[in-house]
C-alpha cells in the first residue's frame, strides 16, 4: 500500500477527536429596539415549521401587519426583563451558563474558554432564531475536534415547531459540510425521571418559600394550535403525561394541580384552557392565592418572565386575586444541571 501523502501545504491542522455536546434553545433578539426586534421576529415567523398558514397569504400579514406592528410591543415586554448588566435577554445569560456547568459537571469546557483544548467533551450552546447560530456552533465543534456530537433540544415536550425546527436548522448546516461528524440527538424528556425529579424539587422549594398556601396550582404549558395537533404533532399527550408524573411524585390531585396553555397568537383555536381565562376565572371561584409553574420551559424567558410572572400575575390580582407567585425555571440550578448531566451521560453511552 502507498504511503499517504502529507497534508497539501495551507490545508488547515486536523484536531485531535473528541465528543461535542451543543445544547440549543429557542432564541432571543439581541436588542428590545424595533429593528433587532423586528429581525428576530421575521426569522422566528418566516419558520415554516412554525407557521404552516398558506405562504402566499402569510407573506402578506407577516410582512404588511405583523413586522410593522408587533416589534414595537414585543420590545416593551423585552425590556421589563432585560438583563441591563449584560445587555441581552435572560434566556442568553441562562442559556450559556447552562451550557459552562454542564460542561463543568461532564469534565469538559466550552470551546475557547479555559481548558479547551485538552477537554475531551467540549460542550456548547446556539440558539434557533438570533444568535449564536445552531450552524456557527456546530462548525465551531467541527473545527475543534469533535467528529461526535450530541445536539440538545432544550424543549422537554417534542412539537415540529420547536424540537423538529431545531433539528431541520442543524441538518441544513450539516448538508454544507464536506467532512460530516457523526451525529446524535437527545429525544424529547418530558416524562424522564430525573426531568420529573427536578421539577418536583422545585414546586417544594418554592412552596416552603411562600408565607402563604396556594388554593391552586396552574402548570402552564406555550401553546399550540389545535390544527397542529389534530395533524399528529404529540405536544399536547407529552404537557399532560408530565403534568400527571408530577402530580404522582408529589401526590397532588388534578384539582389541585391543572393545566393549562398560554402565548396564544392569532385568531385560531389553541390547546385550552387558555392560562389567560383561567386566571381571569380563579377569582371569582374562591382561589385568592395562585401559584404557577412553567415546565416547557428550560430556562425563564420572556414568556415566563413577563408574560406569567408580570402580565397573569397583574390580571389575577386585578380579577380580585391576593397572592400570586410563579416557580422559576429549571435554569441553571444545581437540579437542572444534574438533570442535563444525567440525560447527556446516557446518550453519550458507547461513546465515552
Amino acid at each position: 500500500m502507498p504511503a499517504l501523502s502529507p497534508l497539501p501545504p495551507g490545508h488547515p491542522p486536523v484536531a485531535p477527536a473528541r465528543i461535542g455536546v451543543l445544547i440549543i434553545n429557542l432564541g432571543t433578539p439581541e436588542a428590545t429596539s424595533y429593528w433587532p426586534m423586528r429581525r428576530y421576529l421575521k426569522e422566528f415567523l418566516s419558520d415554516r415549521r412554525v407557521i404552516e398558514t398558506n405562504r402566499a397569504l402569510w407573506w402578506v400579514i407577516l410582512n404588511g401587519i405583523i413586522l410593522t406592528t408587533r416589534p414595537k410591543r414585543s420590545g416593551h415586554a423585552y425590556d421589563k426583563i432585560w438583563n441591563r448588566d449584560l445587555d441581552e435577554s435572560p434566556l442568553k445569560t441562562i442559556t450559556r451558563s447552562q451550557a459552562r456547568k454542564l460542561a463543568t459537571a461532564l469534565g469538559g469546557a466550552l470551546p475557547g474558554e479555559a481548558g479547551w483544548e485538552t477537554a475531551p467533551v467540549l460542550v456548547d450552546w446556539a440558539m434557533r432564531y438570533g444568535l449564536p447560530p445552531i450552524a456557527d456552533r456546530l462548525a465551531a465543534l467541527k473545527q475543534a475536534g469533535c467528529e461526535r456530537i450530541v445536539l440538545f433540544p432544550l424543549y422537554p415536550q417534542y412539537s415540529a415547531t420547536t424540537t423538529a425546527s431545531v433539528l431541520d436548522k442543524a441538518y441544513e448546516a450539516l448538508q454544507t459540510m464536506r467532512w460530516q461528524p457523526a451525529i446524535r440527538t437527545v429525544p424529547p424528556y418530558f416524562d424522564d425521571p430525573a426531568h420529573i425529579a427536578a421539577l418536583a424539587r422545585s414546586l417544594e422549594t418554592a412552596l416552603k418559600g411562600l408565607a402563604w398556601q396556594p388554593d391552586r396550582i396552574l402548570m402552564s404549558f406555550h401553546g399550540l394550535p389545535k390544527d397542529y395537533w389534530m395533524k399528529g404533532d404529540p405536544y399536547h399527550c407529552h404537557c399532560l403525561k408530565t403534568a400527571r408524573l408530577v402530580r404522582e411524585k408529589m401526590g397532588l390531585s388534578e384539582d389541585r394541580l391543572q393545566v393549562v396553555f398560554q402565548s396564544r397568537f392569532g385568531k385560531a383555536e389553541w390547546l385550552q384552557p387558555y392560562a389567560q381565562e383561567v386566571v381571569e376565572a380563579l377569582p371569582g371561584q374562591g382561589v385568592k392565592n395562585l401559584l404557577m409553574i412553567t415546565p416547557g420551559f428550560a430556562a425563564d424567558c420572556v414568556e415566563t418572565l413577563e408574560e406569567v410572572a408580570i402580565g397573569l400575575g397583574e390580571t389575577f390580582r386585578e380579577h380580585g386575586g391576593e397572592n400570586f407567585a410563579v416557580v422559576p425555571s429549571l435554569n441553571d440550578t444545581s437540579e437542572s444541571i444534574h438533570m442535563l448531566e444525567t440525560i447527556v451521560r446516557r446518550e453519550l453511552m458507547g461513546w465515552r
